[in-house]
């Protein structure tokens, strides 16, 4: 279900939905913004496995388990990526 199985297209597992809302996150979107938008870029790119709002849903639960993305005021933001530097 998180990672592509015999059951589950890898263009339909939670990590690449993640990934794909990650994209459509290039500025703050309330969550009908980015459902609209990723489901707009699904069609441009014919990723043609079915998503359901619900799957959505999943998916953002584990961008957020993950702490890729927020929720500020009832907008998603993405999270900034970059790396802690090493101590040593």
């Amino acid at each position: 279900m998180i990672t592509p199985t015999k059951g589950i297209a890898p263009d339909r597992c939670l990590l690449a939905l993640g990934a794909q809302i990650l994209m459509q996150l290039d500025e703050p979107r309330t969550v009908s913004q980015a459902w609209a938008k990723l489901r707009s870029w699904r069609a441009d790119h014919a990723h043609t496995s079915p998503v359901s709002f619900g799957w959505f849903v999943l998916a953002l639960d584990v961008l957020y388990a993950l702490g890729a993305v927020e929720l500020v005021q009832d907008v998603l933001v993405a999270r900034s990526t970059h790396a802690a530097p090493l101590e040593r």
